[in-house]
């Protein structure tokens, strides 16, 4: 009886310790993913995905090709499914400078710069804004290239 009285005790105490100090934060969980291009305008996946336990998404983007990105760039622009065609056309009016991206696009959740062969760059965005069971699509919006250069992004 005594050991069960001292086991129940120290449950108590581990327990008001806890509503005290408040429930633990969770631990942000950052997911890392890659996909390459290519000069032949075209992505190495069709498809990427991470777990809704995701509190974060890093992405890098390699262009695996020897063309510079005046001539054959390369990014890598998250939008929702609907938003895609709009995006592309206004990333052609927004031009080079601007990397092909609408300045404060709404629809544009995370996009990368504009890469030419043998370079690299990343970009690390929360995913909070993203809800599972909604479409999104991501899109390469150098002119003419979003029609082959595109796929799927899911939240599993």
């Amino acid at each position: 009886m005594r050991l069960t009285r001292n086991a129940f005790a120290a449950l108590l105490i581990v327990g008001a310790a806890l509503l005290v100090g408040g429930p633990a934060q969770a631990a942000a969980k950052v997911c890392k993913l890659a996909i390459s291009a290519n000069d032949a305008i075209q992505y190495d996946k069709k498809q990427l995905s991470v777990g809704s336990d995701c509190t974060q998404v890093e992405l890098t983007l390699t262009h695996s090709g020897k063309l510079p990105a005046q001539s054959m760039g390369h990014d890598w622009v998250l939008v929702k499914a609907e938003d895609l065609s709009a995006v592309a056309s206004d990333g052609l009016t927004a031009g080079i400078a601007n990397g092909y991206v609408k300045k404060d696009d709404a629809r544009v959740i995370a996009h990368t710069k504009i890469v030419g062969g043998g370079e690299s760059t990343s970009v690390t965005f929360a995913t909070s804004a993203l809800k599972k069971g909604q479409s999104y699509k991501y899109l390469c919006t150098f002119p003419g290239h979003n029609a082959l250069m595109n796929g799927d992004f899911v939240i599993q």
